[in-house]
Formats: C-alpha cells, sequence, structure tokens
C-alpha cells in the first residue's frame, strides 16, 4: 500500500513506546510491503517540533532512523500546487464546483500541503487527528488512528 504519515504519527513513533508498538502491531504501517512517504512539509515541521519540544537526542535518533525508511516528496509541483488551492477553497465552503455539507474549516496550511500531497499521488493518509475528515472520500484516502484507544 502507498501510504503518507502526518507528522503526529512520527512524533509518536519517535517515542518508542507502547503506543507506538500497539499502533505498528494493529496497522502495520512499517511492513516491508508499504511504501512509505512524507511530505517535505513534515520536514519543516519536525524540525521546528523538536526545537519547540526540546526533543532529547535519543528521540531525534530515533525520528532520524525512521526518516531514513520514508521517501520524501517535494510540494514544488504544479499538480500539487493546484490541489492545494482546491482543498482550501473546498474547506472554506467556496469551491465552485463542489457543495459541501459542513461548516466552514479552517485547515492548518501545512496539513493543506500533506492532504495535497497524498490527493495527487493517491496515497492514504495514516493519522491521529480529525483535521482532515471532512475531505476523506472526496479528496484523500484517510485513516484515522485514534490514539486515545492505547492509552487506556
Amino acid at each position: 500500500m502507498d501510504i503518507i504519515l502526518d507528522t503526529n504519527l512520527l512524533l509518536i513513533y519517535s517515542r518508542g513506546t507502547e503506543v507506538s508498538e500497539q499502533i505498528e502491531k494493529e496497522y502495520e504501517i512499517f511492513k516491508d510491503q508499504n511504501r512509505l512517504m512524507i511530505s517535505v512539509v513534515t520536514l519543516g515541521e519536525l524540525n521546528a517540533l523538536t526545537k519547540k519540544l526540546g526533543i532529547g537526542d535519543s528521540r531525534k535518533k530515533r525520528l532520524e532512523k525512521t526518516l531514513e525508511r520514508i521517501a520524501k516528496i517535494n510540494v514544488n509541483i504544479k499538480e500539487v500546487i493546484d490541489r492545494y488551492g482546491d482543498i482550501d477553497a473546498y474547506s472554506q465552503g467556496k469551491l465552485s464546483n463542489k457543495k459541501v455539507e459542513f461548516s466552514s474549516r479552517n485547515m492548518g496550511k501545512n496539513d493543506i500541503w500533506i492532504a495535497a500531497t497524498a490527493s495527487v499521488y493517491k496515497l492514504k493518509l495514516y493519522t491521529t487527528d480529525k483535521d482532515f475528515d471532512h475531505l476523506a472520500g472526496e479528496f484523500i484516502d484517510l485513516e484515522f488512528i485514534d490514539i486515545e484507544k492505547y492509552r487506556r
């Protein structure tokens, strides 16, 4: 399966805790048959978060080892840029050729880039947050992982 990972999931895996082990056991994300990808936007988010959260050296090393196994996709591609505009307008209920049945959503700009990348390359997006829910079936194939069930 071709998969794109959201930043939050990589942060969970970087902890190397029982939560990430349980997620991997259930979803088998890092199995060899899967092709894993991230947007280069995720690299920027991870860089900022490691600084803002004061992530230690051992966790950074675990994150770096994980990132070595994942392909990186550039967003400086016309189709991705065009899809970014579509998704942003759609989320606001202002995409003229698509009627929405939800109230306007303010997505984070990085999430829009990640969704646009997933959409253009037809990648299944794995995430632990609900920010992409309104795009499922319309722009992206979404796999929501409810981490609360692993924290109990």
